[in-house]
């Protein structure tokens, strides 16, 4: 992304290089210990009402550890220069301005000016980023236009399209103005005294500015930038509760917004971005009614689907369609500049020095291992007092419930998982499950680049005609490949999924219910019947996830019961062999969930008497399911717990009687009620802890450690160290030294360091020197890791020339490096020992350079 600045302004270039890198370094080895499960007996979690009291109750020991993003400048001075605390980084979070297209006119006739396309594509020439990051941010932060993540894989994929529109929809207040005055006056405005009118009144753009963060001066910029080309604006500031109301739970055609300063996590490392576009352009990528005036042209739904699916035949065509995807989320027709993407945040984690807890490199402390490795150094047990911008946002179900990312924080730690994400390079290692193959169609781009799972290719992958393929939601049983299919059919990629041979006698479930096949079929009912028009608990909400899910799916099918061996059959696929790997682990869009308290949930949806999702239960006039304590739909659950034990109830019977005894059944019954007598609630998983109380809208909720659970505490500690970075020097003339510095990496292995090249490469690269597609051409370091995981590189600056670099790492991904070559700066001599690597020639980033930021008074 363009930088405004000198090359010689080099102290907010480096800022994610050395400002950051210092405090990730590896802490030594758990000492051994016999504990099961999680290292604290409990967390309690509150809501805080901003960053700064966050960060204040740490200094005050009144916390542990604050679990929100932090990107406020006086808050990491505070947090940086205060022993006691320590701090990770990440680059996750990411702000925007979420736009209302209704229209052209509102309920009561006012004039929507973002019903146009035209407008709302010139907000990118409105405001300039890079003032909201040096002025605002004070450098934490990277300049943002696109949907997919600044400076990672995706971006870096495609950074000759993602430069040619960031220079395209550079800052350009004139033209914004221009464009805004045309398109203003063809929709029968006028400007009267400078401000726009509309039928004799004057056109009022209500902004809905969030409090809790810098998107409240970012919000008064940009309001400010709208009142100079003419519009009066209504600066509403509220907190996320607040604006949410009006936002998520509105009318778009009422007209209570027209601008959200929009903030968003992207708690995963991104290794593939095709879903973007289908979640921010299209009325199904999130189930609200705003969501749902999306009228993305024929051509960039077209594409958002294809792109979504993986269906292209390889990644040339990837690159055609997504490319072309980029242009359109600025200029569609219908949906372009639905959302104006601001900056990409530095943001950092604080917590109380003498803590622990796996930190992800784009999530933060929000990822599934913080409950694995979430600690007090070097001792066992404790309650932690972790604090977030809010808890308990909304109903929790597993099907339809808060996907709210504070109700997500604790969701994660009350379930377990077939497999868990590296925090750090976002590939998956096996938690629950023992071994996994997976058979990719010929030609296809799909690698693998741990051991644990196996890779191989086919030119034909047939799908067995036994293999359940869809559901047949009237007589409640699989429909299988041969009668789908009766001339056959394929698939692109197989996955085939081992369970070690005790899965089901030491996993159990929160109330003491040991997990079972049937949890598994379950998981593979309720992948399609909510969906299913002819099922009793069929929602609309849901409908178009399954018909989605449909286009690409191809087939399951239990081949093994001891242990459990589970084949499925897919036409999407990921490049990363370990994301093709499918385990059926019963975990569902929204929270875990086992067959006996999903069942409670599914009679009373049958019955009409509560919905799984939102929309659904606002337009039967009924509860929105809630597996938590509240007085609407617990009451409801509660008539029903009673009436499933009395009648030992299967669900699903003709598929499920298959699975479940009735002497299975009346004992998980009897495990639920006795849980229920004792918590009041209905939420039980299979994860490190379970949740004791906080009723919905409260500040405050307690999980506590579940001592059944059965692996060592200190299984995932390895992860809890972070990679890092750094350079003695961050400037300097060409024809010198620098010395690049590498901690906390794996120990033992190779690192692949890429200097303006692609920088996250998702292809493995041959250790060989075989290369590999998408690093064709491009400069690739290799380095060995010491057993400690650090290692040395001197790169000499002989043959280059001035301009800006960027150093980054290829199979363990941290925050890049930037350093800079300037004529007028001093040659290094080289220090110390190590390898030394020649930078190329021609080979800087000349268009980072822009003339220094001018301050705008505002």
């Amino acid at each position: 992304m363009a930088r405004t600045r000198f090359s010689r302004m080099v102290s907010v270039l480096i800022l994610a290089g050395l400002l950051f890198g210092a405090v990730f370094t590896a802490r030594p080895a758990a000492e051994a210990s016999t504990r099961m499960g999680a290292w604290v007996d409990s967390v309690l979690m509150t809501a805080s009402t901003s960053d700064a009291e966050g960060v204040s109750k740490l200094a005050a020991d009144e916390l542990d550890i604050y679990a929100d993003p932090v990107a406020d400048p006086a808050l990491f001075a505070a947090v940086t220069g205060n022993p006691a605390l320590e701090y990770s980084t990440t680059l996750g979070s990411y702000f925007e301005l979420t736009l209302n297209p209704y229209g052209p006119n509102f309920n009561d006739g006012r004039l929507n000016p973002f019903h146009n396309a035209k407008i709302r594509e010139a907000l990118n020439w409105l405001v300039d980023r890079d003032h909201l990051i040096n002025n605002i941010l004070s450098g934490l932060g990277l300049a943002k236009l696109l949907p997919i993540t600044t400076s990672m894989i995706e971006y870096t994929r495609y950074i000759d399209k993602a430069k040619e529109l960031e220079a395209a929809y550079a800052y350009d207040l004139n033209r914004a103005n221009q464009v805004i005055a045309t398109e203003m006056a063809a929709l029968g405005a006028t400007l009267v005294s400078g401000k726009w009118s509309y039928g004799g009144s004057p056109i009022t753009l209500i902004f809905l500015i969030r409090t809790e963060d810098s998107r409240r001066v970012i919000g008064d910029y940009v309001a400010n930038q709208l009142e100079s080309v003419g519009f009066t604006v209504d600066r509403q500031y509220k907190n996320s509760s607040e604006a949410r109301t009006i936002w998520v739970d509105g009318d778009p055609a009422e007209g209570l917004f027209h601008i959200y300063t929009g903030g968003w996590v992207a708690n995963a490392i991104s290794r593939d971005e095709t879903s973007v576009f289908d979640f921010f352009y299209t009325p199904d990528g999130y189930s609200i009614a705003l969501w749902q005036t999306y009228t993305p042209s024929p051509e960039f739904d077209d594409l958002a689907t294809r792109l979504l699916n993986w269906d292209f035949a390889d990644m040339a065509e990837r690159a055609t369609l997504f490319e072309r995807a980029m242009e359109l989320s600025m200029d569609d027709p219908g949906a372009g500049s639905l959302h104006i993407w601001l900056v990409q945040l530095k943001s950092f984690y604080p917590r109380q020095a003498d803590t622990s807890i796996a930190s992800d490199l784009m999530g933060g402390y929000f990822k599934e291992l913080w409950p694995y490795t979430i600690r007090f150094d070097g001792m066992e047990g404790g309650q932690v007092r972790l604090a977030q911008a809010g808890i308990l946002k909304e109903p929790w179900n597993p099907l339809g419930g808060s996907n709210w990312l504070y109700d997500q924080t604790a969701i994660l730690a009350t379930q377990d998982a077939g497999l868990l994400p590296d925090p750090n390079d976002g590939l998956l290692w096996p938690q629950r499950i023992s071994q996994a193959e997976v058979v990719a169609q010929t030609g296809l781009p799909v690698f693998k680049t741990l051991d644990w799972v196996s890779l191989s290719y086919a030119d034909l992958i047939p799908v067995p005609g036994d293999a359940w393929v869809d559901w047949d939601a009237t007589n409640q049983r699989f429909i299988t490949a041969a009668e789908k299919y009766p001339d056959g059919t394929d698939a692109l990629v197989k996955s085939t999924v081992t369970y070690p041979s005790d899965l089901f006698s030491i996993v159990k479930w929160h109330d003491g219910s040991p997990l079972d096949l049937s949890d598994f079929v379950m998981k593979m009912i309720l992948t399609f019947d909510p969906g299913k028009p002819e099922s009793a608990i069929y929602d609309p909400e849901l409908a178009s996830a399954v018909d989605d899910y449909l286009a690409h799916f191809k087939g399951v099918r239990i081949i093994s019961t001891d242990p459990l061996v589970i084949e499925t059959y897919e036409d999407r696929y990921s490049p990363d062999a370990e994301w093709n790997v499918h385990t059926w682990w019963p975990n569902y869009a929204h929270g875990p969930g086992a067959w006996h308290n999903l069942a409670i949930g599914i009679r009373a949806v049958a019955a009409g008497e509560l919905a799984f999702t939102q929309e659904t239960a606002s337009n039967l006039g009924v509860p929105w399911a809630n597996y938590l304590i509240d007085g609407q739909s617990n009451p409801i659950m509660e008539s029903y717990l009673f009436l499933l034990q009395a009648e030992n109830y299967i669900p699903y019977l003709p598929t499920l009687g298959a699975y479940i005894t009735n002497s299975e059944a009346t004992a998980r019954w009897s495990k639920i009620w006795s849980w229920w007598n004792i918590y009041g609630h209905f939420w039980i998983g299979s994860g490190p802890f379970f949740f004791v109380y906080g009723p919905t809208g409260s500040n405050e909720l307690k999980l506590a450690r579940f001592t059944s659970f059965p692996d060592p505490a200190g299984k995932w500690d390895a992860f809890v160290a972070n990679p890092a970075l750094s350079l003695n020097y961050d400037s300097g003339a060409p024809g010198s030294y620098l010395t690049l510095s590498g901690t906390g990496f794996p120990g033992g292995t190779t690192e692949f360091i890429t200097v303006n090249g692609q920088n996250l490469a998702i292809f493995p690269v041959s250790p060989t020197g075989g290369g590999a597609p998408g690093l064709a051409g491009k400069d690739t370091i290799q380095v060995a890791t010491s057993a400690n995981g650090s290692f040395t590189l001197i790169l000499a600056t002989n043959q280059a020339e001035e301009g800006d670099y960027q150093i980054a790492t290829l199979y363990s991904p941290v925050e890049p490096l930037w350093f800079s070559l300037d004529d007028e700066l001093p040659v290094h001599p080289q220090e110390g020992s190590g390898e030394v690597v020649d930078l190329p020639a021609d080979s800087a980033y000349k268009w980072l350079n822009f003339l220094p930021v001018v301050n705008r008074n505002y």
